[in-house]
């Protein structure tokens, strides 16, 4: 099982709301995580950004690989990749 840590949407329509999950590379977006590590909501101006930095650092030394988009977000969040 390949892990992945990815966006989950949440929200209303035109009011999308992000989890940052970790979840099987072959579950759908919306499929059931592993481990929620965060949220990242992206339409106020500044973009808001909530991850707990130690879960996150756990998935990735054990293998998980992010999204693009979460490593962006990681790397605003400080976390190393």
């Amino acid at each position: 099982m390949t892990v992945r840590l990815r966006l989950q949407r949440l929200g209303k329509p035109h009011r999308p709301y992000y989890r940052v999950v970790a979840i099987d590379q072959r579950a759908k977006r919306d499929g059931k995580p592993i481990e929620i590590l965060g949220q990242y909501d992206a339409v106020p101006k500044e973009k808001v950004v909530t991850i707990n930095k130690e879960r996150a650092e756990y998935w990735l030394k054990q293998g998980a690989q992010p999204s693009q988009t979460v490593a962006s977000v990681f790397k605003k969040a400080g976390i190393a990749i």
